[in-house]
């Protein structure tokens, strides 16, 4: 695993991290933990049940989505 400083897009925004974090942590990160969301990355989507496995990289693509409406 890498340790350099990396930069990811998120949602179009460029988020900076010490090290490459999962999708898991990076929604942590954001406040997101527990929400019903929809993960893309580069272009394609990340189940849910990856999130903790998935680690990022430089200059990754995320868009992340919100579902609404009531579970």
């Amino acid at each position: 695993m890498s340790n350099r400083a990396i930069e990811v897009i998120v949602n179009g925004q460029p988020h900076p991290f010490d090290s490459p974090p999962s999708v898991a942590e990076l929604l942590d990160q954001l406040g997101l933990t527990g929400q019903r969301l929809a993960v893309e990355l580069n272009g394609a989507i990340v189940a849910e049940s990856r999130h903790n496995q998935h680690r990022l990289a430089d200059q990754d693509r995320i868009e992340i989505l919100q579902a609404a409406g009531r579970r």
